[in-house]
């Protein structure tokens, strides 16, 4: 009697990036992420509403994570624990541009008696990597790791700038332009103009975007070969600079700096 063969699935043919691609540390990461955004403390609904996993997922990544010392748990509540700081910790420990970024930093602040920043573009954020505050501190809360909306940022503009267009049209339209304060620039126009004001003159300049009565300068910063890589800043508070005083403070400052990371990056 003749049977027929069952057939046997066939696994669809995976390229060679999607076979060394790891789903579980994706979600790992995704979790760990979603405790920035939750500022504290979150259930496993919360993180599971964050992350846009399930729940059994969510709650398997979660205890892996307080196992190997990264998060803990108190009843249903689940958080962040001080072995995660290893993991920030190990980017500035092993990135070219902190390991020389604080001493120009330093001498910058001292030399304008002001705050000054290095961020780096993370999608639609500029995030701190490095930064030296002067005693007369305008933005206590800000520190390495803190986020800026790239669209209102001084560094966020100049970061963008260094972009092809259409990949910049591409991230506004998917970020939110919330008003951060009365003077936010949050149309899409505006904020292309800033960029491209950036581009062209080779930095920019946040007027109480972010909070009232701070100014921000920025420029980028390159590698020997030209790439920007970085944006660095300064804060200043208004009352003691207007907008062209400012540029021309400032400006040849920040540009020796740039100097100095041009030669040892």
């Amino acid at each position: 009697m003749n049977m027929t063969q069952p057939k046997k699935d066939i696994a669809p043919v995976r390229s060679s990036e999607e076979s060394e691609y790891v789903m579980g540390l994706e979600k790992g990461l995704a979790i760990v992420e979603a405790f920035g955004l939750l500022r504290g403390g979150g259930s496993l609904t919360q993180i599971a509403e964050i992350t846009g996993y399930s729940k059994s997922s969510v709650r398997r990544c979660l205890l892996t994570l307080c196992k190997l010392g990264y998060a803990s748990q108190n009843d249903r509540q689940f958080r962040l624990a001080a072995r995660a700081l290893r993991l920030g910790h190990a980017y500035v420990a092993s990135d070219a541009l902190t390991k020389v970024a604080q001493p120009i930093l330093e001498m910058i602040s001292e030399r304008t008696r002001e705050t000054a920043s290095i961020a780096v573009l993370d999608l639609q954020d500029a995030v701190f990597v490095a930064r030296s505050t002067h005693r007369r501190n305008l933005s206590s809360g800000l520190g390495v790791g803190s986020r800026l909306p790239a669209y209102c940022s001084a560094t966020g503009r100049v970061l963008l700038s260094a972009r092809p267009i259409d990949e910049v049209k591409f991230l506004l339209n998917r970020m939110a332009r919330p008003a951060l304060t009365p003077r936010t620039r949050t149309g899409l126009r505006d904020i292309l103009n800033e960029i491209e004001q950036a581009r062209a003159y080779g930095y920019a300049i946040c007027d109480e975007e972010l909070e009232l009565g701070v100014r921000s300068l920025a420029v980028p910063i390159r590698t020997g070969r030209g790439d920007v890589i970085a944006a660095l800043s300064l804060s200043v508070s208004i009352s003691r600079m207007s907008r062209q005083e400012v540029i021309d403070n400032l400006l040849t400052e920040m540009e020796l700096a740039k100097r100095n990371f041009a030669a040892l990056l």
